[in-house]
């Protein structure tokens, strides 16, 4: 079956967000490098979801694969075409098993009137976030991801997001990022955090390539030293005579 063709919708800011952000100097600077950012949104809380469970620990391209995958086989992603194929043909798909079991375990929550997806746009962030984090396969971070590139709101800032931090760290100098400080920027950057992360995330992808990061370099493990009589030590010795 054919997927149904989709319209695509980026995440919508303008000039009253930027005009907020334009006031701190760096984020300005990384402002006028990067430009618009034009990041696409998927406005169906069911399917992004679906679309976010299927994108954990695997590459953005792997994700865009197994997601066409299946909207090509049901069609058009909900609970119903979703209970109709059953956990066997999900992961048949390119997901693992325990993924098709969470998204089935979500539709039938769905189905049973136990989750409602319209529900939760009428919610504040943080019900949102507790709402969407008590599904299976779905954690803080995911659901934090899902506020915003489902439900577009607009002051969404994530700790736990790793690239977040790294672009914290590069564009303000930074050796690392701790709880307190990074509260910091959330205030500097309200109500408008959401706008604010696309920018740290173009930062952190390299978009300012003058821009590096300043996290403590690991150390590399001390090499050990060769047992007597390797044959490290034998060429060494060889070496000598000659």
């Amino acid at each position: 079956m054919r997927s149904k063709e989709v319209k695509h919708m980026y995440f919508e800011y303008g000039n009253e967000e930027l005009a907020v952000l334009r006031r701190d100097k760096r984020m300005c600077e990384v402002i006028d490098r990067v430009g618009h950012i034009c990041r696409e949104v998927d406005g169906d809380i069911f399917s992004s979801v679906v679309h976010h469970i299927i994108g954990q620990q695997i590459s953005t391209k792997a994700q865009a694969t197994v997601w066409q995958r299946m909207r090509d086989d049901l069609g058009e992603v909900n609970a119903k075409t979703i209970l109709a194929a059953g956990v066997p043909r999900l992961q048949s798909m390119g997901m693992t098993y325990r993924k098709a079991e969470y998204i089935t375990d979500f539709a039938e929550r769905v189905s049973r009137g136990e989750f409602d997806p319209d529900a939760v746009n009428g919610m504040s962030d943080d019900e949102a976030i507790r709402a969407l984090s008590a599904l299976r396969g779905i954690g803080v971070w995911t659901a934090e991801m899902i506020l915003l590139f489902c439900m577009q709101r607009p002051d969404v800032f994530s700790y736990d997001d790793l690239a977040i931090q790294r672009g914290l760290r590069m564009v303000y100098h930074h050796r690392k990022i701790d709880r307190k400080l990074f509260e910091k920027y959330r205030r500097r950057f309200s109500p408008y955090c959401s706008v604010a992360s696309l920018y740290l995330w173009a930062a952190a992808g390299g978009a300012v390539p003058e821009l590096k990061d300043y996290a403590p370099k690991k150390k590399a493990p001390a090499k050990k030293a060769a047992p007597a009589g390797s044959h490290t030590e034998k060429t060494s010795k060889v070496q000598q005579k000659g």
